[in-house]
């Protein structure tokens, strides 16, 4: 009777958890035709307390996706995602380099097609926060800012300089012209409810002094004119002019920011940061589900109105756009990763405290709100409204490593260490922001049985003299400015006489090749030989580059390929940033040391490969490819076909064993691969490469690879991705799940008959559980993926959840010591909290 009638509850737990992500987020993988809305037109206003959206007022979350970042198949999946985890409203920059590669020639196709992303949004029933800028940052190359707008005369970038204003006003007024013609602002019945200008001033304003006071008002004031009929937002900008709202990004918003520099602009957090990008050279990234969550709880207790989560996806820099030494793939440990998948316990985690905040909301909006500071560690933040029911409580534990309990009228709350638990009624604990009780995952990395049958080819780049170069000039050109943000790549040539005299006569004594560059990579050459690499590194773009080298009498050849690997993306006077060779010499000749910077030097930009586009498959053909050679040259193209990966899932490429280049799919770019460069823990940044599944074929596709090092694909495989390991790890002292309640007109109750702690398990839509991997009710320790036994475990727990989970897309199963201990006796009755581990597998 006992399993019967915790069977029934789980059975109700379940249909309650599906019908309140629904009343959240509006179904779960249902088609956006079923919930999306054509808004009518609605006012947006504010004051000290929220936004108002037609007069009503809003708690908002949101999350930054950026469209060029993924492809348009892949945006429904993403915006859903998002949808389903309580998010209302996405945040999106607007990408001017993109839109405006080459001056007065725009794109807005691809992933760059702006007015369908925001079209898909409002279909996915959620809000716009549209960052015109149109300086960005966002380790987006340069900062968003097109090249051109460099060599535009006497410009000085985000100053009170009339070329920068002029060319910024012209496509600040295009984009919100696109905008109001598409009818995509909220008084027009859009989606937009806010809009951006500028990012992240401050940190640079005393740069520019008085031009940098100006420039804010009148980066404001051009803004509030074009009469977007929302309001404006500036971040990180804490003397915005009014009506520009200032906004806070960072980790602590609730804790670090100031608040809004008028009392009648809301508190809104424009970038909370869900982990931290990654350059080449970095060790992992994370940023903890309960750190955020607590982050949340905090910010919405002390009267925020708008968080957005940067990133909520990351996604892909595709091609070249990743900002200097940003690695391709972008904030993967966001609560969607690369791939669009769901990245647990962070996603599931974030959107329970969504719906903690909203059970609270009644009260946050309408009550007075109070806050209780019992010591330097613990408070209690309440609003209420005398007279009424109208009450929900904020109990915070700010004590980084002590547990605690808290006492709040009349019953005592155990709180563990940086924790905050919610009572959207005053009296019931709904979720505490350091106990997880929803699910975990684990990603894998899945070799494509049909996909890896390469048969590699190879062409090299032959290595120039000083003849037939594209310019000559006595000494080496600026890189950027060689360039133009066409290629990474430009080769600079001389050529220098030697007499018997100037070579050393002592045995093993060789010259030395010495080039200090201003960043960001070499590949040096000497009379056509190899002599080595180099490179900066984010911190540090400039290098020194010293080899030996064997010289000839006679004529000598210096041949080096210099490289950018993104431009820069932020800081002061970015117009007058510089990379490249500035000085060459020749050390330890018998004659001394040679300068030969102003020798005249030859420049071409580009490789011959980029050139003929061999990464294409009408390009392919003008190349003279041959079998792979024993022993791989620097500076080759190598080229196979592929078939396309089984399923329908996210595709990869793992390029284990490669060096530095970059990497095509049937002609486009996915992105800079950087293998050896590797982290303080001797492991490349990034590994995987993400396939969008749109990039391939139905079945044949072309793979080609330009590595700068001498080393062959022969490690190289595609991999299928997926999150299909999930995990649930419950103790009997957490919470129960915040769904199995909810608000309605200011009446908060129960959902569900039984009210406790449950490991509640979801595989993604199409999907159901096959297999229970793992499963203890004991004292089990790990982590998804690699969960072990610990010295107490029930023996029936894994034919429990195998009964209750097998076939099924959705299970539960309660923490209860009666169904687990069968025989009726506790194996371990030292052990005082017991937990329950699950590992399963869908398919």
């Amino acid at each position: 009777m006992e399993h019967t009638n915790n069977t029934m509850f789980r059975t109700l737990f379940l249909m309650a958890l599906v019908s309140t992500i629904v009343v959240v987020t509006q179904g779960r993988g249902h088609h956006k035709s079923e919930y999306g809305r054509h808004m009518t037109a609605q006012n947006v206003t504010y004051d000290g307390k929220s936004l108002f959206i037609n007069g009503r007022r809003e708690l908002l979350f949101s999350g930054s996706i950026h469209y060029p970042r993924s492809t348009p198949d892949m945006w429904p999946v993403l915006l859903d995602n998002a949808r389903r985890g309580g998010i209302n409203v996405i945040q999106t920059y607007v990408f001017w380099n993109a839109h405006e590669p080459i001056q007065g020639q725009f794109n807005f196709e691809g992933n760059y097609d702006l007015v369908k992303f925001i079209k898909l949004v409002q279909e996915f029933g959620m809000f716009v926060t549209l960052r015109v800028g149109p300086f960005i940052q966002a380790e987006w190359n340069h900062g968003g800012l097109p090249y051109w707008l460099r060599e535009v005369p006497d410009i000085i970038f985000r100053s009170d300089n009339e070329p920068y204003k002029q060319h910024m006003q012209a496509f600040v007024t295009k984009i919100v012209q696109m905008m109001k013609d598409e009818k995509l602002f909220a008084p027009q019945g859009g989606p937009i409810i806010l809009a951006q200008i500028e990012n992240e001033y401050n940190h640079i304003q005393l740069a520019y002094e008085e031009k940098g006071v100006s420039y804010v008002q009148w980066a404001a004031n051009m803004a509030v004119a074009l009469n977007v009929g929302v309001p404006w937002v500036m971040c990180k900008q804490r003397d915005a002019p009014d009506p520009v709202i200032n906004a806070c990004n960072g980790r602590h918003c609730g804790d670090t920011f100031s608040g809004p520099n008028k009392p009648y602009k809301p508190a809104i957090w424009t970038e909370n940061w869900t982990a931290q990008y990654r350059v080449h050279g970095d060790p992992p990234s994370q940023r903890s589900a309960e750190d955020i969550a607590f982050s949340i709880a905090r910010f919405f207790s002390k009267g925020g109105n708008l968080v957005n989560y940067y990133m909520y996806h990351g996604g892909t820099n595709f091609g070249r756009t990743s900002s200097a030494f940003t690695t391709t793939r972008y904030y993967d440990e966001a609560p969607l990763d690369e791939y669009g998948l769901q990245r647990e316990p962070k996603w599931s985690h974030l959107r329970d405290v969504h719906k903690a905040v909203l059970l609270s909301r009644r009260a946050i909006l309408g009550g007075d709100p109070n806050v209780e500071k019992l010591n330097e560690f613990h408070e209690i933040r309440t609003f209420e409204k005398l007279g009424t029911n109208l009450c929900a409580a904020f109990i915070t534990n700010n004590h980084t490593t002590d547990a605690a309990t808290i006492n709040f009228r009349g019953t005592n709350y155990f709180l563990p260490p940086h924790s905050i638990s919610v009572l959207p009624d005053c009296k019931t604990l709904v979720y505490n922001t350091q106990s997880i009780v929803s699910q975990h995952n684990s990603r894998n990395y899945e070799r494509s049985p049909i996909a890896n049958n390469f048969q590699w080819e190879m062409f090299n780049e032959a290595i120039p003299t000083t003849k037939k170069m594209d310019v000559y000039q006595n000494i080496p050109a600026e890189l950027y400015s060689l360039l133009k943000d066409t290629t990474d790549y430009a080769w600079y040539t001389t050529s220098f006489e030697l007499a018997p005299e100037d070579l050393p006569i002592k045995p093993g004594v060789l010259p030395i090749l010495r080039i200090m560059s201003l960043g960001h990579t070499m590949v040096a050459f000497v009379n056509g030989d190899l002599v080595g690499t180099a490179h900066g590194t984010h911190e540090e773009k400039s290098f020194d580059f010293q080899r030996p080298v064997q010289l000839r009498v006679g004529t000598n050849y210096i041949s080096i390929l210099a490289g950018t690997v993104g431009l820069p993306d932020s800081g002061a006077y970015m117009e007058h940033r510089y990379a490249g060779p500035k000085s060459i010499s020749i050390i330890a000749l018998n004659t001394g040391t040679r300068d030969i910077t102003t020798n005249m030097w030859g420049h071409r930009v580009g490789l011959r490969g980029e050139g003929m586009k061999v990464f294409s498959d009408e390009g392919s053909l003008k190349a003279k490819w041959k079998p792979l050679s024993p022993v791989p040259r620097p500076l080759s193209w190598y080229r196979t076909r592929f078939v396309t990966p089984e399923g329908t899932g996210p595709v990869a490429i793992r390029m284990t064993g490669m060096g530095k280049g970059m990497m095509w799919i049937n002609g486009k770019n996915i992105g800079r691969h950087w293998m050896n460069f590797l982290s303080p823990l001797g492991k490349p940044t990034q590994s995987e490469f993400h396939i969008p599944r749109s990039f391939l074929n139905p079945q044949d596709n072309l793979l080609v690879i330009f590595e700068e090092e001498p080393l062959a694909p022969v490690q190289v495989e595609i991999l299928n991705v997926n999150r299909d390991t999930i995990c649930s790890f419950i103790a009997e002292n957490d919470p129960p799940n915040v769904n199995s309640w909810v608000s309605r007109r200011g009446n908060f109750h129960p959902i569900v008959p039984y009210i406790g702690p449950q490991a509640s398990l979801m595989c993604a839509p199409g999907k159901k559980i096959m297999t229970v991997e793992f499963a203890s009710f004991g004292n089990p320790s790990g982590y998804c993926g690699e969960y072990i036994l610990g010295t107490c475990n029930a023996v029936a727990t894994k034919q429990i959840v195998e009964q209750e989970c097998l076939g099924k897309e959705t299970c539960s199963v309660a923490l209860n010591r009666v169904m687990f201990n069968q025989n009726g006796a506790d194996p371990c009755p030292e052990i005082l909290v017991k937990t329950l581990a699950i590992q399963v597998r869908c398919s």
